[in-house]
């Protein structure tokens, strides 16, 4: 049987480098999706380094159409998808003054949206017990006034994670919104460290246990 699967999309060097480093010390197989290979490769080797059996990829995530083949080569790859981390968002500064509906949209095609084609690419190649996995932030319930569209996206996808929750049980897959509250920091229990510990520990619960939102306040 192929190794548990750990597919992030929207990594970088901190926090979705540090949970998927999480997921392989657990036995996870890897795989970082961000904007380009060039990106996401180094980040990789760093952890095939460490033990970790681990690729980068790069991708447009706000094509629906190449989020779905990037899912489907992940899986053609390794067999299977255990969890499925959402980790994208665009940071804006523009006031509800200022920012136009075209920006908004814009915006929610990159923390929103993509989670549609990746967890339809995804499902038929998710076991039983598998988790769907969504960082989530305090700007859903306390929006920036300088960057409202941060707010709106967050609040959208845990909207989004109640859906998919209430949508995959019957197959024994569950979804999670973690609700960070508080700002990541290079130290202390909103670090990178942290902060995957949380994400971490929010995925393996059991179903009796279950909820599809958790707030991490450090």
């Amino acid at each position: 049987m192929n190794d548990p699967v750990y597919l992030v999309l929207g990594a970088g060097p901190g926090l979705g480098l540090a949970t998927a480093r999480r997921f392989a010390d657990t036995g996870h197989t890897v795989v970082l999706v961000g904007q380009t290979d060039e990106q996401m490769e180094p980040l990789a080797a760093g952890l095939r380094e460490q033990g970790a059996t681990a690729e980068g990829l790069g991708a447009d995530l706000t094509d629906p159409a190449a989020v779905a083949t990037l899912v489907a080569g992940v899986v053609e790859r390794h067999g299977r998808i255990d969890v499925l981390h959402f980790n994208p968002s665009a940071w804006r500064e523009a006031d509800v003054l200022h920012l136009t509906p075209d920006q908004l949209f814009e915006d929610l095609a990159l923390g929103v949206a993509p989670l549609l084609p990746a967890v339809q690419a995804a499902v038929e190649a998710m076991p039983a017990g598998s988790r769907v996995l969504v960082t989530g932030s305090m700007a859903a319930d306390k929006p920036s006034p300088a960057a409202p569209s941060l707010g709106i996206q967050k609040a959208a996808v845990r909207n989004l994670v109640t859906s998919l929750d209430a949508t995959l049980s019957g197959r024994g897959i569950r979804a999670v919104a973690v609700q960070i509250n508080g700002s990541l920091a290079k130290e202390g229990p909103f670090a990178p460290p942290a902060v995957s510990a949380a994400l971490h520990a929010a995925t393996i619960r059991s179903d009796d246990e279950w909820t599809a939102h958790v707030g991490y306040d450090g």
